[in-house]
């Protein structure tokens, strides 16, 4: 019996964008189904992938005849505010099945301008991932009325196709310094909260997406507080691709214990009269994934951003400083 996607209730599993297939480090071949099935919740204004299991899935491990499987999705072409998502991984097995739902939070009027990705991938032991296959379809062309396109479907996996994404184009570097500057009490040994001072030095080869022109800026907001005043920003430099900002953003009530959970998101924009294009960001936390025993996907550092952040924690009074690759990222919404 199949089952439409409202009628089931899963949490996503979703993380930043990279390339599709950036990461390949496996050459298997291409087996193998997917069954999944799509909708678009016109009350919550969300794309809905229910992504049900896979079947006679290529054999990473060939002896014992088993792959470690998971599934990441993608909205093509991705213009920064969507990145992708992904289950989590079944372990030892050619016939995973997830029963998840991976949602998209988009106007009903862009997904129809957009072609959703969905591949199956092995993840071994030290954390490579190997390409099992995929399935794209063009949502242009979609019958979202039809009520058949919202029942779960087998679908073949098929080889690579090329990868188109923008993701896949070099979005520049950011070079800054990170302190902790804890402050100290009268009449107490240790202190009990800090300041996290963030010192924003310039950018370097921005990406020129909407032509020759480039004014550029950088916003901060410091994870989960997404509220309007948790939010600082630079002054926007224009004219040039390698800004220098030479800004200082400084954050206080920090105790020891919130630096286990916060996270420093800063962005960069171009800014227009009518609306700022996302250029690129970084997060910069312990990317553990959780925030106060909390699961969030905004806690996703990389292993660049992660290394930045303890080291500013185990060094206070001193500015580590670090050039780190902007990345796509699924930006966290500003509440007021």
């Amino acid at each position: 019996m199949s089952k439409s996607v409202p009628e089931l209730l899963q949490d996503e599993v979703s993380g930043s964008v990279m390339s599709i297939y950036s990461g390949d480090f496996g050459n298997l071949e291409v087996k193998g189904h997917i069954q999944f099935a799509v909708d678009y919740v016109e009350s919550l204004k969300e794309l809905h992938v229910f992504v049900a299991q896979c079947k006679d899935l290529a054999a990473a491990d060939v002896k014992k005849q088993r792959s470690d499987p998971y599934v990441k999705t993608y909205l093509l072409p991705d213009k920064g505010k969507m990145g992708k998502k992904k289950t989590l991984v079944v372990k030892k097995t050619l016939n995973p099945v997830y029963n998840e739902i991976l949602r998209y939070k988009i106007e009903k009027q862009i997904l129809k301008t957009q072609k959703l990705n969905v591949s199956v991938w092995h993840r071994d032991t030290f954390k490579r991932n190997s390409f099992l296959g995929e399935v794209e379809l063009d949502l242009e062309t979609w019958a979202w009325d039809n009520k058949q396109n919202k029942q779960l479907k087998w679908y073949p996996l098929k080889r690579k196709t090329a990868p188109i994404a923008l993701e896949a184009e070099n979005r520049g570097e950011m070079k800054l310094a990170l302190q902790y500057v804890p402050e100290p009490i009268p009449g107490k040994k240790l202190p009990t909260t800090g300041e996290v001072h963030i010192w924003v030095k310039e950018c370097l080869d921005l990406p020129l997406l909407r032509g020759s022109h480039l004014n550029s800026f950088v916003k901060c907001t410091i994870l989960p507080d997404t509220s309007r005043k948790s939010r600082q920003k630079t002054r926007a430099v224009g004219k040039t691709t390698n800004p220098i900002f030479n800004h200082t953003m400084v954050y206080d009530g920090f105790r020891p214990e919130d630096l286990m959970e916060a996270c420093v998101e800063l962005t960069v924009w171009d800014h227009h009269k009518l609306t700022n294009q996302f250029l690129g960001g970084l997060r910069i936390g312990f990317g553990t994934g959780k925030s106060y025993g909390t699961e969030v996907d905004w806690m996703d550092s990389t292993s660049e951003e992660a290394a930045l952040w303890e080291k500013m924690v185990n060094f206070p009074n001193t500015w580590i400083e670090a050039t780190l690759p902007l990345r796509m990222l699924l930006i966290a919404k500003i509440s007021k």
